[in-house]
């Protein structure tokens, strides 16, 4: 059998309208985990994510696949937009790696989720590009609308932006397949998607009804200005997370 082996976030307290983001210090990180119920390697990963959510420097996201179900379990959280999402990142770097558990770190480089210190060699070699995270964006709660203000930034590629809206914390307990017997808790699980559409570098606001982001026990949001588009997704050059309750 295939070896499968191979945070969160910028939480800040809010009122109804009150800016959700932290200013600008920023995240210095986008961690996006590749990871699945039916993945024996997973579950060290997915505790590492939870863990990440303690690093307020750190925006940690948890995108289940679905391309291990036939090993004798459904994964309840799996949603093929992230499988199809982990096979973009391969085809924009060129590499064939697509794996669980997979952590791509600020759009641009990957490493095994369960590894803490190859995870922070990724944050330090991504931020070698000066354009990662360079962006503040900031998110604003009112009136039941969410609002995703992005400044004027220079841009030399095509970008868009992204909103999930997260379940913080889902505890499954597993039945059959390879982790059969096990109770394992997932962090900010994306439930909801919502492409707002590209961004051509000028000063723009984009309002959300709350509505569109909440259900599916969704209680945070993060959005994200990428580079390249949904189906090649490349350098993230801004991110921020909130609570929406």
């Amino acid at each position: 059998m295939v070896n499968r082996c191979l945070a969160y976030a910028v939480v800040v307290a809010c009122s109804s309208a009150a800016t959700l983001s932290s200013g600008f210090a920023g995240p210095r990180a986008v961690i996006e985990l590749f990871t699945s119920q039916g993945c024996s390697s997973c579950p060290p990963a997915d505790k590492l994510v939870g863990e990440f959510t303690s690093d307020p420097a750190l925006v940690a996201v948890s995108l289940p696949i679905d391309y291990w179900d036939y090993l004798g379990w459904k994964d309840t959280l799996a949603d093929p937009r992230n499988t199809a999402r982990q096979k973009a990142y391969s085809k924009t770097r060129g590499d064939r790696e697509v794996y669980t558990p997979q952590v791509v770190v600020n759009g641009s480089l990957h490493a095994v989720g369960s590894d803490r210190s190859a995870i922070e060699r990724a944050i330090m070699q991504s931020r070698k590009d000066a354009a990662t995270l360079s962006l503040p964006v900031s998110m604003v709660l009112a009136d039941g609308r969410l609002n995703v203000t992005v400044p004027e930034h220079e841009l030399h590629a095509a970008a868009h932006l992204l909103i999930w809206g997260l379940a913080k914390a889902i505890t499954v307990e597993i039945k059959r397949g390879e982790n059969h017997g096990k109770t394992i808790t997932y962090h900010n699980v994306a439930r909801r998607w919502l492409h707002l559409g590209p961004w051509t570098g000028k000063a723009n606001t984009w309002s959300v009804p709350l509505n569109d982001v909440e259900g599916e026990g969704v209680e945070g949001a993060a959005v994200m200005v990428q580079t390249g588009t949904i189906e090649k997704p490349s350098t993230i050059l801004g991110a921020a997370m909130a609570s929406l309750h």
